[in-house]
């Protein structure tokens, strides 16, 4: 199959991202409704959520991939940068995780792990300072 134009690309990515975003919306009022806001708020039940989900997902749709093959480089981008990249970048994070360790990259893995997460919480902290101390 032809790979789509950038601009084709471009649109499976942003409607598939979208939704992704919308459904991540939808998780975080589902919790809120069924725990209340306070509860809600105590704990990243949403996040936690999206983040296992998505990692879910993104096993489903790439074994499904591998097995029974693509319908297409849109179908990809629609689902797998798109929708899954839009409620969670966290299911790209795991795949990129897998994909190392099935290589039998596992320093690399490991200190991909250690790095994402070391240098994102660090970033936040720095961001946050930053615009603290912004006059």
């Amino acid at each position: 199959m032809p790979q789509p134009s950038f601009i084709a690309a471009s649109l499976f990515v942003a409607l598939g991202g979208g939704t992704g975003a919308w459904l991540r919306f939808l998780v975080g009022r589902a919790w809120t409704a069924m725990i209340g806001p306070i509860r809600a708020s105590e704990f990243p039940f949403a996040t936690l959520t999206v983040n296992v989900l998505g990692s879910l997902f993104m096993g489903l749709l790439i074994g499904w991939l591998a097995r029974f093959g693509s319908h297409g480089e849109g179908t990809r981008q629609f689902l797998a940068i798109g929708l899954l990249g839009g409620f969670t970048t966290f299911s790209s994070f795991s795949l990129d995780i897998v994909t190392l360790t099935e290589r039998g990259q596992l320093g690399l893995a490991a200190f991909y792990t250690s790095i994402s997460v070391i240098a994102g919480v660090v970033s936040l902290f720095l961001g946050l300072a930053i615009m603290r101390h912004a006059a």
